[in-house]
């Protein structure tokens, strides 16, 4: 069903909302206009919003089997834990990035970018097996393969003390060649599935990586991924590494530009604001695993000022504990009326909406086919009901659905003009046998204790002043 209209639905103009009919042809929007003629399968819009997809920008899919149990920690420490009980198998990762898939879908995304965290020696096959998943839900997938290249410890500052860290088992040019590898079998933008290059961040990787990385994005014409600055600890460390800030550094190596999306960017000075708006590097904020591992506010309103392109992102869920897009984007708003006081700059939700569909597609190199209701771009958008209890009484729809708490609004969704969702179902894939996979593999558990975070925790204690 690749040609459908969907007739009599809302959409929003500049500052206010029409009723049209939106023609698809071949998952191309080919016309937006009142009493168009029906092209294909007939679809009553009518109490409906129809709005671009939203991109879920930066997310782990397979941190879903840590959700609701990591303990309260600050990253470095958080990071140890994780690490302690996060050995995969393919199965899971197969079935965490369905359900990453499905919860995006089910809160206004269309497109996700996973920075997926890899079995080490099944690298490819982790990769493979994510792809299945995205292509058999029907999400459009960025798959950013996180790398690094140096061990857990080098992350967290030395201070005063001299630190010794185990070597990474693998080594640089054996990780390049993994991601090249990847990118001659995986990356197919027109079959909806785009390799990315994507060290972890200045923290575990050298510049070697990066620069291999540089090279793998400019002979593939690949977009890059990194987290950038999420804790003041790295902020610490990227003084001690370069004896400068990491954007400075970054910039110098070549790795910031417009097709480089940077997760998190809590620690920035203005300099490095300015960099990041010179290069057209889009920052992609992650509220809430900000705020649960304690790693600060990022400067958004700056950001958005010096403008620098902004966009949201889930981040893994054991660090956020949902892939609630629309939770995502809420906090994301909002959090920033408390970090300045002129409310001329706050978010409103139209520019919200904006941020997570324009944005992500931005920051993706993709705005030209993505990200807005525009005739001749692909059909990646979504209808939600107008009629949920929790979008009434009637008002301003987007203030509804962005500064509300909605739930299951989204009727349907369509990804390049193939409908994945309709009337609230999935046209793609069991979710109740999903539901249940993830029950049966899984067991409640509360009680657990890492070890390696009782190795390191005097060490972050004391070069963090605590």
């Amino acid at each position: 069903m690749l040609s459908f209209t969907i007739q009599n639905v809302l959409i929003a103009t500049n500052d206010d909302y029409v009723t049209v009919d939106v023609q698809v042809v071949d998952g191309k929007i080919a016309a937006i206009a009142a009493n168009l003629e029906v092209i294909g399968t007939a679809i009553d819009g009518k109490h409906k919003l129809l709005l671009p997809g939203f991109f879920n920008a930066h997310t782990h899919s397979s941190e879903m089997w840590q959700r609701g149990i990591m303990s309260v920690l600050p990253l470095e420490l958080w990071l140890a834990e994780l690490y302690d009980f996060a050995p995969l198998d393919i199965e899971q990762v197969y079935l965490s990035a369905l359900g990453t898939a499905v919860e995006t879908l089910l809160s206004g995304g269309t497109s996700v970018v996973d920075h997926l965290v890899l079995i080490p020696g099944q690298e490819l096959e982790t990769i493979a097996i994510a792809i299945r998943a995205y292509k058999e839900v029907g999400i459009r997938a960025f798959i950013a393969p996180l790398i690094q290249d140096q061990s857990l410890t080098a992350g967290i500052p030395s201070g005063e003390s001299t630190q010794n860290h185990e070597p990474y088992f693998r080594s640089t040019a054996a990780t390049l060649e993994i991601i090249e590898e990847a990118v001659k079998k995986f990356h197919r933008p027109d079959e909806g599935v785009s390799i990315l290059v994507a060290p972890t961040g200045i923290q575990l990787c050298t510049d070697d990586l990066f620069v291999g990385c540089i090279e793998l994005s400019d002979r593939y014409n690949l977009c890059r991924h990194s987290h950038l600055l999420e804790t003041r600890a790295q902020e610490k460390l990227a003084q001690e590494k370069y004896g400068c800030t990491a954007v400075e550094h970054l910039q110098r190596i070549g790795y910031l530009s417009d097709k480089t999306s940077l997760a998190h960017c809590v620690w920035l000075n203005d300099a490095d604001i300015a960099i990041l708006s010179e290069t057209q590097s889009t920052v992609v904020h992650n509220p809430l695993s900000n705020l649960r591992l304690g790693s600060g506010i990022a400067p958004i309103l700056k950001y958005r000022q010096a403008g620098v392109n902004v966009t949201f992102g889930c981040d893994g869920a054991s660090s956020n504990d949902s892939q609630d897009l629309l939770e995502a984007i809420k906090i994301g708003s909002i959090l920033h009326n408390v970090t300045d006081l002129d409310y001329q700059y706050w978010i409103t939700p139209r520019k919200s909406v904006e941020m997570a569909s324009l944005g992500g597609a931005k920051g993706l190199n993709v705005a030209d086919q993505l990200g807005s209701l525009t005739v001749g771009k692909q059909a990646d958008f979504v209808l939600y009901d107008l009629t949920n209890l929790s979008l009434l009484p009637r008002t301003d729809p987007i203030g509804l659905l962005v500064l509300g708490r909605p739930s299951n609004v989204v009727n349907s969704a369509w990804v390049n003009g193939k409908q994945i969702i309709n009337n609230g179902k999935f046209t793609t894939i069991n979710v109740d046998e999903l539901r249940q996979e993830l029950f049966t593999r899984s067991q409640w558990e509360t009680k657990r204790k890492s070890e390696t975070v009782a190795q390191i925790e005097t060490h972050y204690r004391t070069v963090m002043g605590l």
